[in-house]
């Protein structure tokens, strides 16, 4: 064995006990830890001859990176739908490392066991039936691609084409219908071989994101018995907006359309009596795109897909190798994912899940929506800022009072980047350039928003950098 792998394994106690102080001087320093800047650190391209071992490649990283890494995972990291990490869920995500599962198949059965029972306690988190079948991915954006895969499945097969034998090229063009849809759906589209051309974009209704369900059902007809693919949106990224699941659902009683829910941040509104409105009608999607690391607070990377139609999922991801066992009634995650090798993803929803329970996560959406309606209150109340939309669930949509063209939006964003108090993103609303808030970190509070909102306000007072 190198002398340095039999050095780091005689003391691997003491450098994890190193680590973890490491760790914990980051966690506990985010409140004052910058939210959003970040500074290059100094690159070094050489690898070692031999090596210093894990005790000197730690110092390494602690000296030159630890401190160029934004807070992300801290309470004022609005600029995206971003969580931080619940403590149970690194917990769990540490042991997923220490144990070091390939979470693919059934020779690991405690990895099966696991997921299977995060599923289970999700779909009753989120108002899914038995019927949704889901597994643990990489992130939205793979969940949507899952989604979309199987759909074109179900598209082939509705003209008598077996997409994953004969390939995309054996269906004629698929439209695919949505009013608000994420960018990553574009993008799972071009995966799949249906092309981003295949997207078509519905008339949302009158200052809204959530579609117009007439105009859909319009195109719809105009298809012809046609099938299509409709993707809604639970929770759009600008406004939280919803589009009317249940309406969309009662149109397959006339037409033929998959219908995929893209709801990564949105379906968590299940979890509050006061929201659960927004996604009744969930359960009625073939397909559902949940995303893990935004508001189940779990460490990147994580999501979830479901769907009720696991044997076109196989048909799509299913392996031929005689070494990775056959197929069967009850498929390994290795013929249900694109992945042949997986991390134990759902070790840190299981642990997060048991540790907190239906009523910890009620507490976090309850809370984080609460505190997108006072910045939402104070920015209405204000007259340097202006709300573009109402604050629906926890996403706050505004710009700066009067003609706020781009340049003004980015250099406000860029004082604040630099103060690091909270950090913000720049989006584009009904044709104004926009600031977006996104509350989802469990450990967000009231003083956040306060201390937000002195930051915003000395930032849109400060002279601009575009002033000649």
């Amino acid at each position: 064995m190198h002398p340095a792998l039999a050095a780091d394994f005689a003391q691997l106690d003491t450098l994890l006990a190193a680590t973890r102080a490491a760790a914990i001087s980051h966690l506990s320093s985010l409140d004052t830890h910058p939210a959003g800047r970040a500074t290059p650190p100094r690159m070094a391209h050489d690898l070692p001859a031999k090596g210093a071992g894990a005790r000197s490649a730690l110092s390494e990283f602690q000296e030159r990176f630890a401190s160029s890494l934004t807070g992300s995972a801290g309470p004022r990291y609005w600029g995206f739908v971003t969580g931080g990490s619940t403590p149970a869920a690194l917990i769990g995500d540490w042991l997923a490392s220490a144990y070091d599962q390939n979470a693919a198949g059934k020779t690991e059965p405690a990895t099966v066991a696991i997921e299977h029972e995060a599923i289970a306690m999700l779909r009753q988190l989120l108002g899914l039936s038995e019927a949704h079948l889901g597994l643990f991915v990489s992130g939205a954006t793979l969940s949507n691609v899952v989604g979309l895969a199987i759909a074109r499945q179900w598209v082939g097969a509705q003209l008598g084409v077996d997409v994953a034998i004969q390939g995309v090229g054996a269906l004629p063009p698929t439209p695919v219908l949505s009013g608000t849809a994420h960018a990553s759906i574009s993008k799972a589209l071009s995966i799949i071989g249906l092309g981003r051309g295949a997207l078509q974009s519905v008339p949302a209704l009158p200052g809204r994101e959530c579609v117009d369900v007439a105009a859909l059902e319009q195109r719809l007809a105009a298809l012809a018995g046609r099938p299509a693919i409709v993707v809604a949106n639970a929770g759009t990224v600008n406004t939280g907006d919803f589009d009317d699941l249940q309406a969309i659902s009662a149109l397959r009683e006339r037409y033929a359309f998959w219908l995929h829910a893209d709801a990564a941040f949105g379906a968590f509104a299940a979890c509050s009596s006061a929201h659960a409105s927004l996604v009744a009608g969930l359960d009625a999607a073939d397909s559902v795109c949940v995303d893990a690391h935004k508001w189940l607070n779990v460490p990147y990377d994580s999501a979830m897909q479901f769907t009720r139609h696991r044997a076109l999922q196989a048909q799509v991801f299913q392996n031929s190798a005689a070494y990775l066992g056959a197929l069967g009634d009850d498929p390994d995650a290795l013929h249900l994912t694109p992945e042949n090798s997986r991390r134990w993803r759902a070790l840190p929803a299981w642990f997060t899940l048991k540790a907190y329970g239906a009523a910890g996560y009620r507490d976090i959406v309850e809370r984080c929506c609460a505190l997108a309606r006072e910045l939402g209150s104070r920015i209405e109340g204000s007259s340097v800022f202006e709300l573009l939309a109402p604050v629906r669930l926890n996403v706050v949509c505004f710009t700066l009072a009067g003609e706020a063209s781009t340049e003004r939006v980015a250099d406000l964003l860029t004082r604040l980047r630099e103060g690091g108090e909270v950090f913000l993103t720049p989006t584009v609303y009904a044709g104004r350039p926009a600031i977006r808030a996104a509350f989802s970190n469990w450990r967000t509070t009231g003083a956040d928003v306060a201390r937000a909102w002195s930051a915003l306000l000395q930032a849109a007072h400060a002279p601009s950098s575009t002033t000649p």
